[in-house]
């Protein structure tokens, strides 16, 4: 955007800079009102010059807050997803740490329950 900005600038002033000097070399006038004329068109044209560059400025730092309010949206909403699946998988570990315990017991007493049969059948008497 800025390369483009300048290349504006660069052909306003240099086409302003031929047609005043078309201008005053074609214009009738003393020597005294031709260089009152071509510091008049010089001021003009840096002021022209001025503005448009003022203007690039501007459009410059609104494109670079612009850029920097999207990246920090950005940046918040990664950081919420983040909690989100941090929060998903914490909570998915504990249903799971829960579901492990409690295997755990049901197989510890389907084993017990197994020994308890093998001695009975084994000696013939309940334990």
């Amino acid at each position: 955007m800025s390369e483009h900005n300048g290349d504006l600038l660069k052909g306003l002033i240099v086409g302003g800079l031929i047609g005043a000097a078309l201008g005053i070399l074609y214009a009738p006038k003393s020597g005294k009102e031709t260089r009152e004329d071509i510091a008049r068109k010089t001021e003009e044209l840096l002021n022209k010059a001025k503005e448009e560059y003022e203007k690039a400025v501007e459009k410059s730092k609104l494109a670079y807050e612009s850029a920097t309010k999207r990246i920090q949206e950005l940046e918040l909403s990664a950081k919420e997803k983040v909690d989100e699946v941090e929060n998903k998988v914490s909570e998915f570990a504990h249903h799971s740490a829960e579901a492990v315990a409690e295997n755990k017991n049901r197989l510890k007493k389907a084993i017990d329950a197994g020994v308890e049969a093998y001695r009975e059948e084994k000696t013939g008497k309940p334990a």
